[in-house]
C-alpha cells in the first residue's frame, strides 16, 4: 500500500465527519449551504483509476446522502462531478493535464481557482436541480447555487491553500 492510498482514505473519512458534524448545520439565510466535502473529489489524484475514482465519489456522496436523509441527490451530483473532472481539467489546465503533472494544491493560480470554481458551480447546479427539482422555483434554484457555491468555493480554498502540507 502506498500513501497515496492512506491520503485518500484519511481525506474521505474526515471531510464526510467535517461534513456531517459541522457543515450540514450549517444553513445561512435558509438557503446557503456549504458542501466543501467535494474537495476529495479535487484533489483525487489525475493518475489514478478511473473506475475506482467514480465508485469512491459515488460512495461519498452516497454516505453523505445516508446521514442527511437527501435520497441520493449528494451521490449523483458527486458522480457527475467526478465524470466530468476530466473535462473540466482539460479545460483549465491544457497540456499540463495532458501530460498529467497537474496538482492543485500547489499554489494559488488562476487556473487552479477556475478549476476549482467551476467544479463547485458543476456539483451546485446538479445538486439543487435534483433537489428541488421544480422548474417553476428557478430564482430560488439560481440563488442557492450561486451563493452555495461562492461559499464552498471560500471553504474549500481555505482548506486546500491554507491547511496544506509543506514542503
Amino acid at each position: 500500500m502506498n500513501n497515496t492510498l492512506f491520503l485518500n482514505i484519511f481525506r474521505f473519512i474526515s471531510l464526510i465527519i467535517l461534513q456531517v458534524f459541522i457543515f450540514n448545520n450549517i444553513n445561512l439565510f435558509g438557503y446557503i449551504n456549504p458542501n466543501p466535502y467535494i474537495i476529495f473529489i479535487l484533489l483525487y489524484p489525475v493518475t489514478a483509476n478511473r473506475n475506482l475514482f467514480l465508485l469512491a465519489s459515488f460512495f461519498l456522496g452516497l454516505t453523505v446522502d445516508f446521514f442527511m436523509n437527501t435520497g441520493g441527490v449528494h451521490a449523483s451530483a458527486c458522480l457527475v462531478l467526478a465524470f466530468f473532472r476530466p473535462t473540466i481539467l482539460k479545460y483549465t489546465f491544457g497540456l499540463s493535464y495532458e501530460y498529467q503533472t497537474v496538482k492543485i494544491a500547489d499554489k494559488i493560480s488562476t487556473e487552479r481557482l477556475v478549476y476549482l470554481l467551476s467544479s463547485i458551480l458543476l456539483f451546485s447546479t446538479v445538486l439543487f436541480t435534483l433537489e428541488i427539482f421544480n422548474f417553476s422555483f428557478i430564482w430560488g434554484i439560481l440563488i442557492r447555487i450561486l451563493f452555495s457555491s461562492l461559499l464552498t468555493f471560500i471553504i474549500c480554498v481555505l482548506i486546500i491553500y491554507l491547511i496544506k502540507p509543506n514542503k
